[in-house]
């Protein structure tokens, strides 16, 4: 009888050691939600991240002052593309996971559950950043005003264990409609904004600190290329120089994609790197 039911029972939840695990993911299942174990590579570093070093510092501070147990602020940093927003906070665990950081992804569509990631976390002795990629919301959708309340500490108080840094194209997050504006009044020469603008804008005032990423110039995308180059050729073993056809070359393949960024930049570099050493072979 017992073998009948085993597979109707659900799944056993992996086991989560965050002595041994850096990272986790929050995950979904039909008891609400746990914290899965990742595997994670350490292997990009705060100094692979060119051209950003005024949001590397102030990103790094507010993470030192975490970990220290000192006041710091939930952290949004928004702007272009591939311009280094993701691979800034994972590079921030491959820095400090020793000093006992570890680093939470949680979706966007699971915001929701951010009050029982809490909760799971609190009585912890390490420091966690609760990570969420690309966030964003459409018109008509509320899980944002559960993020209000999370960060704002109006449901309950966030513990001093936990931070939440987000990544996003949008600096407000929720997009505005023109229509948002058409209850605007003058009273007494003072404009008062509707109250949906005031609704959507509050969302990213939880965050104290905000970071702001621009497209990479000509110059800085050459500069971030000629980085990682150097780090893949020096694990290959292979000798190389820049020089103008090479820029020449690298400009030609961000053109052909339309992005010049240092998402680009990296996979120009395999590219390239990967080809001298085809090359070398024959």
């Amino acid at each position: 009888m017992l073998a009948r039911l085993e597979p109707l029972l659900p799944a056993p939840r992996p086991l989560l050691e965050w002595g041994a695990t850096l990272a986790a993911r929050w995950q979904r299942d039909s008891r609400g939600g746990y914290l899965l174990p990742l595997e994670v590579s350490l292997d990009i570093r705060l100094d692979d991240l060119r051209g950003v070093d005024k949001q590397r510092e102030q990103l790094q501070r507010n993470t030192r002052q975490f970990i220290d147990g000192l006041p710091a602020n939930h952290a949004l940093l928004w702007g272009a593309r591939g311009t280094g927003k993701s691979s800034l906070v994972r590079a921030l665990l491959a820095e400090y996971a020793s000093k006992g950081l570890r680093l939470i992804e949680i979706e966007r569509d699971h915001l929701a559950d951010l009050p029982r990631v809490v909760e799971q976390l609190q009585a912890l002795p390490q420091r966690f950043v609760l990570f969420c990629d690309d966030l964003s919301f459409e018109a008509g959708e509320g899980d944002y005003r559960v993020l209000k309340s999370v960060l704002d500490g109006s449901l309950e108080q966030a513990p001093e264990n936990v931070l939440l840094y987000a990544t996003s194209n949008r600096r407000h997050l929720v997009p505005e409609k023109q229509s948002d504006n058409d209850n605007w009044v003058r009273v007494e020469g003072e404009l008062h904004p509707s109250e949906a603008v005031e609704d959507k804008i509050a969302l990213s005032d939880r965050f104290g600190l905000w970071l702001s990423f621009y497209p990479f110039t000509q110059e800085h995308y050459l500069n971030v290329v000629e980085h990682w180059v150097d780090q893949l050729a020096r694990k290959a073993g292979l000798a190389w120089a820049r020089d103008p056809a090479f820029d020449v070359l690298a400009v030609r393949f961000a053109t052909s994609r339309g992005n010049r960024n240092g998402r680009c930049a990296y996979q120009f570099a395999r590219y390239w790197v990967g080809l001298q050493m085809l090359e070398a072979e024959q």
